[in-house]
């Protein structure tokens, strides 16, 4: 949930979570207190906004690579419990699986900042990488209030 904040999310949920999952200790950001979270008892009472698709993170054989995966406009991701998976049933539910290629399954924390890293790196206008090296020479334009433009989906190429 820190994560999430951090790195701008509109909400956070979580499906059937314990109260340890509730208590979320490590969140010194407090993200309860800046964006709202849903509690669903079950995967029946789960309720996405409009045209929201799930994405489910899990280490499946069929599942997309990250690095190749175009992140939906409007999405949720879905990350199974700590030494667990997501079930069949949600996973029949996402609209696409993806996993983040390591050798082994990563704390879920760390998964969930990966995934949003990733989301944000190719969904955000930042400067080319440079090809030796170091950082970019050009800074990339700002709107008037520091916040970077979005990226137009329709000007990517690949």
């Amino acid at each position: 949930m820190r994560s999430a904040h951090g790195f701008g999310a509109s909400f956070t949920f979580t499906i059937g979570a314990t109260y340890k999952a509730l208590e979320a200790r490590a969140d010194t950001s407090k993200g309860q207190d800046h964006l709202p979270h849903y509690n669903w008892d079950g995967l029946d009472a789960m309720r996405l906004p409009l045209r929201c698709q799930l994405v489910g993170i899990e280490l499946t054989g069929d599942a997309i690579d990250l690095p190749s995966f175009r992140h939906p406009t409007r999405a949720a991701y879905v990350l199974g419990p700590e030494r667990g998976s997501l079930s069949e049933p949600l996973l029949e539910r996402c609209d696409f699986v993806v996993k983040i290629p390591t050798k082994f399954c990563v704390n879920v924390a760390i998964a969930g900042a990966i995934v949003m890293y990733d989301r944000v790196a190719h969904m955000s206008r930042f400067a080319d990488r440079p090809v030796r090296a170091g950082g970019p020479t050009e800074p990339v334009p700002q709107h008037q209030f520091g916040e970077r433009f979005q990226r137009n989906p329709s000007e990517d190429t690949g």
